[in-house]
């Protein structure tokens, strides 16, 4: 890594073609997460699983006219809806040769300065 001197009086640190400065590299995910997860979903309580308990909750929500809930229900049992989408419009390209194209002149005001368009 090299060393030089900012414009503001800082110090820039240059890396070497192959150098990194992330040594450690991109931090792991959490250790064991998906068993931990598994774990926690299996466990019964009064005979119930809690992934179990937990789209019992989201059934009431929905039955009780919460959209959300049903939506989230549903997606996971069938997947998402996929929304058709029709294009049926005309599209012109018109090539221009560059080294024929002449730039419009700015726009101005009253005095001789460019305007922002």
């Amino acid at each position: 890594m090299k060393q030089i001197q900012g414009r503001n009086g800082g110090t820039l640190n240059i890396l070497e073609k192959g150098e990194t400065a992330n040594l450690n590299g991109r931090p792991k995910k959490l250790p064991g997460l998906d068993i931990i997860l598994a774990e926690v979903l299996g466990e019964d309580k009064d005979g119930i699983t809690a992934a179990k308990a937990i789209l019992m909750a989201l059934r009431a929500k929905a039955t009780k006219g919460d959209v959300r809930a049903a939506e989230v229900l549903l997606e996971r049992a069938y997947g998402k809806i996929t929304q058709p989408i029709e294009a049926n419009h005309e599209i012109t390209i018109q090539y221009v040769d560059p080294g024929n194209y002449t730039y419009p002149a700015p726009h101005q005001n009253g005095d001789g300065i460019p305007e922002s368009v």
